[in-house]
């Protein structure tokens, strides 16, 4: 019987980011507008790569499924947090606690190993350009998609599976706008210190290993193209630095929060925001503000648009 878990909290409380009411509506309108920018500029790019030829390439085909992890990773809490912001009851239940631990897990998860997939397809390109056709074939960018969602799946199973097992007796104040492990499993009526080890190996020190991987890859490439003075030098050295700036933007918080557990409620509240709402829309405009490819075939669709909606009027006679 001591074995079965006892949790007698059917719901738990999300104290959000401030009680302030001038606060809460400012972060109202403010994430209401980065939400709204996340999920229509990561369409716009699903669009542009779908509908332009050109753009058909792995690297695309890797990019429009980053924006539809950074579209999902962007929706699994914040609308939950703005309507909360409406609401002076803000609260979730036990199940739908577990679901919002899941889909991050999932979703960040699956993120990992496809940013690790993004960085050895511009390593091939860059590295090894005559053998790039063969290596990185549609087939193989397939296998990418598909196993970075595979390991986001088994990643969030195990974190839930372990929130499952924990006993929550009492306390069901959340410090956070969503539900997450580092923050949940300090309620739970047990020692903290060994969740705190399990934390750290189970996503801190996989977060950080997988960094280290991508940081000795670019810093690979880089050397590469600094050493090969060709004509796409500067095309490829930009799109290795936004690369990198999306790695890093989207592993630091991670690292930080999991690595660290017993961190800070404010800190981990800043980080939380930055890799949830922050960094999925910063991935889009980093990737077309320095992409000339991205920014040809925008030009190309916005001149169609207009060209049909100047030849409409005239067809309706």
């Amino acid at each position: 019987m001591n074995m079965v878990n006892k949790s007698v909290v059917t719901e738990f409380v999300l104290l959000g980011l401030s009680n302030s009411w001038e606060l809460q509506i400012f972060f109202f309108m403010l994430f209401s507008l980065f939400y709204v920018a996340t999920v229509v500029s990561n369409i716009v790019i699903l669009v542009i790569v779908m509908s332009d030829p050109h753009l058909h390439s792995p690297m695309y085909f890797l990019l429009t499924n980053l924006s539809v992890i950074d579209m999902s990773l962007a929706s699994f809490a914040t609308p939950k947090m703005i309507i909360d912001y409406l609401t002076d009851h803000q609260t979730i239940s036990f199940g739908g606690c577990i679901s919002q631990i899941f889909f991050l897990h999932l979703f960040t998860g699956t993120e990992i190993i496809l940013l690790m997939a993004m960085s050895f397809d511009r390593y091939i390109a860059i590295c090894k350009p005559l053998r790039y056709a063969s290596i990185i074939s549609p087939q193989v960018c397939i296998v990418f998609v598909v196993s970075s969602w595979f390991v986001g799946v088994m990643h969030s199973m195990s974190q839930v599976i372990f929130a499952l097992t924990l006993p929550f007796c009492g306390p069901n104040k959340i410090d956070s706008f969503f539900c997450d492990l580092p923050v949940v499993f300090q309620l739970a009526c047990v020692d903290t210190y060994v969740l705190g080890l399990f934390m750290i190996s189970t996503s801190g020190i996989i977060a950080l290993s997988c960094f280290i991987l991508l940081f000795n890859s670019y810093v690979i490439v880089l050397v590469t193209i600094k050493h090969h003075y060709s004509r796409g030098s500067s095309k490829a050295l930009s799109t290795c630095t936004a690369h990198f700036i999306v790695v890093f933007m989207f592993f630091g918080p991670c690292i930080f929060i999991y690595m660290w557990p017993q961190n800070s409620f404010v800190i981990e509240k800043i980080l939380s925001v930055f890799y949830t709402i922050f960094t999925p829309i910063l991935n889009p405009v980093i990737y077309t503000l320095r992409n000339q490819e991205v920014n040809s075939a925008i030009r190309k669709l916005r001149s169609k648009f207009l060209n049909f909606s100047t030849e409409s009027p005239s067809h309706s006679f």
